[in-house]
């Protein structure tokens, strides 16, 4: 297959080719390339070729300006670029030419079917995609807005069992009709004269590899051909791993919940993952690592360990909803939206006011498509909206409390996705991370109630009587207020959370909302589990009147959460647990 694959490549890059109609002259043995970009929302287009005598061009012209005027310029530079050559040809200067100088070469484009390209069509319509440039007697065939890689990298850290997702970002091409090829160290590096020198073919040939123990203390390679689906592939490029396979954990806490999720549910079910993953700015530092986590090896707590178990874990789930808590900006963009955008997951993020973790969506590219995003920062739609007006004015008696929710950086993530096969389901997928504090409870249900008046805007305003999964880690245990607040659809001014950090700060108002919402995993013993506490924190909401929960993945067992004392651990990524369920419509 490669061969033949490889032999359709070379024919792309410059197979010989009969001169155009008209065009005069003998063909060339083979055809070299003039690589034009040219994008709409630019002013300009470039063209690159290589001359005769080996010199690069590389040209920025407008594209409206007449094709005329290009080729002209094109010849100006041919006529020098021979002039050059001809400097340093003491042939050329007994033969009694002028030094440097050069007749200027004919310079010509013809469209595909061979008919001249008249010299007053614009740069932009001139340079299609299989026309040939004429430069004297060199032909090229014009490759317009060919598939290149704009970037290519693996994961600084690599285990064997764990799959390996390469960050694969490609213009005029698309990573899933990419073409990969894996390779391994001939030996480790290190090891002799000729190890780490030889590479040796992987039979992988797929985006995500994932490599297996005979493969620890070698590094890796990926060479990737860009791709656009039309049998169009640009220029491949190779990338080396910095570092050798290292062993595995061995067995981890997600291991027995993978057997659930083997496969994805069909289009009538949707599985929805929930799940704070502990932000690297959390892990990382001094308190973390001697008071909150003293348990946890070092190591485990780096991000690129982490990352390893994560990407493993959410790929097993094959969900089509996750939904994730305490997302580094850089853990998104680099390792998350690449990993899971290869396993068919689109990603949404939205950061944190003044923070650089945020909230992340996810949704399956082939069950849902996005229709809007309506994300909110708490403390800026409660000052701004006039959606939250009337509970700002309750809130201004209060300004102790008022004051510490404006100082929050909390943010609400609201997605409208659209079935791709019955276009009338549609869902309000929410998703938060309310106030940490053990003694904010109050704040928390500020929020919640923000919370609650945007979701109905936006699931009984904008898109009528859409059914709502509110997911997120509430920070609040299932005998709080803002659980029962969520849950039952309204809280009394007398509630206990009204006063959780004292009289001082006392908040006192009556709140409701119309959803009847129900936590599709229950209320389990613990989400969170640490040395110092353990507790529910997570939920899946789901509209029970739109909803149905078909199975709950059961969580980890007590002893899997125990064995290295609490989370995170070598074997668990987080110190929080995922929630997955199985939804469907009624």
């Amino acid at each position: 297959m490669w061969h033949w694959l490889r032999s359709a490549l070379r024919s792309l890059r410059g197979s010989p080719a009969a001169a155009p109609h008209g065009g005069g002259g003998r063909p060339p043995a083979a055809m070299e390339r003039a690589v034009v970009r040219c994008v709409p929302s630019e002013p300009k287009l470039s063209l690159r070729f290589v001359l005769p005598d080996g010199s690069a061009r590389h040209m920025q012209r407008d594209q409206a300006e007449p094709l005329g005027r290009a080729l002209a310029r094109i010849a100006t530079n041919a006529a020098k670029g021979h002039g050059k050559a001809g400097k340093k040809s003491k042939k050329a200067r007994a033969e009694g030419g002028a030094e440097g100088e050069a007749a200027v070469p004919a310079v010509r484009l013809f469209s595909r079917d061979g008919a001249a390209v008249a010299e007053e069509v614009p740069n932009a319509a001139a340079w299609q995609d299989g026309a040939v440039l004429h430069i004297g007697d060199a032909r090229y065939r014009v490759e317009r807005n060919p598939p290149a890689l704009t970037e290519l990298s693996l994961p600084r850290s690599l285990l064997a069992g764990f799959p390996v997702c390469p960050k694969v970002s490609a213009e005029f091409a698309a990573p899933q009709h990419c073409l990969f090829r894996w390779f391994r160290e001939q030996g480790p590096a290190g090891g002799g004269e000729a190890a780490g020198e030889a590479w040796v073919e992987t039979a992988a040939a797929e985006r995500v590899f994932t490599p297996s123990n005979a493969l620890v203390g070698l590094r890796l390679k990926l060479r990737c051909t860009p791709g656009d689906g039309e049998q169009r592939y640009g220029p491949a490029r190779e990338v080396e791993s910095s570092s050798p396979v290292e062993a595995g954990p061995g067995a981890c806490t997600f291991d027995a919940r993978h057997l659930y999720t083997k496969k994805v549910c069909g289009h009538g079910s949707v599985r929805a993952v929930s799940y704070n993953i502990l932000a690297d700015a959390y892990a990382q530092t001094e308190f973390s690592r001697t008071v909150l986590y003293p348990y946890c090896p070092p190591y485990a707590l780096e991000i690129d360990y982490r990352q390893n178990l994560l990407k493993k874990e959410l790929a097993g789930y094959s969900a089509d909803l996750i939904c994730l808590q305490e997302v580094d900006k850089s853990v998104f963009v680099d390792s998350l939206a690449p990993a899971l955008d290869a396993f068919g997951l689109e990603g949404l993020f939205r950061i944190k006011e003044k923070q650089h973790e945020g909230l992340a969506t996810f949704y399956r590219r082939d069950k849902f498509s996005l229709l809007s995003q309506h994300d909110i920062a708490f403390s800026e739609a409660l000052i701004s909206e006039p959606l939250h007006k009337e509970l700002s004015e309750q809130l201004a008696k209060y300004p102790l409390v008022q004051e510490k929710v404006v100082q929050r950086s909390s943010v609400l993530q609201v997605s409208v996705l659209q079935s791709t096969t019955d276009p009338s389901r549609k869902l309000c997928v929410a998703n938060t991370h309310l106030y940490w504090h053990p003694k904010g409870g109050n704040i928390r249900l500020i929020q919640s109630a923000v919370a609650m008046s945007h979701i109905k805007h936006v699931a009984c305003d904008l898109y009528p009587s859409i059914p709502v999964i509110f997911c997120g880690d509430f920070n609040s245990t299932p005998s709080s207020g803002t659980y029962s607040f969520i849950s039952s659809g309204g809280i009394a001014e007398d509630h206990k959370d009204w006063i959780s950090n004292g009289e001082e700060e006392r908040c006192s108002m009556s709140l409701s909302h119309p959803f009847k919402l129900l936590s599709a995993c229950g209320e389990p013993a613990y989400t969170n589990y640490v040395g110092g506490f353990h507790g529910c924190l997570d939920y899946i909401f789901i509209d029970r009147n739109a909803l149905e929960v078909e199975q709950v993945i059961p969580l980890p067992s007590h002893e899997e959460i125990t064995t290295h004392q609490a989370l995170p651990s070598v074997s668990h990524p987080s110190d929080h647990i995922a929630l997955i369920c199985d939804l469907k419509w009624k």
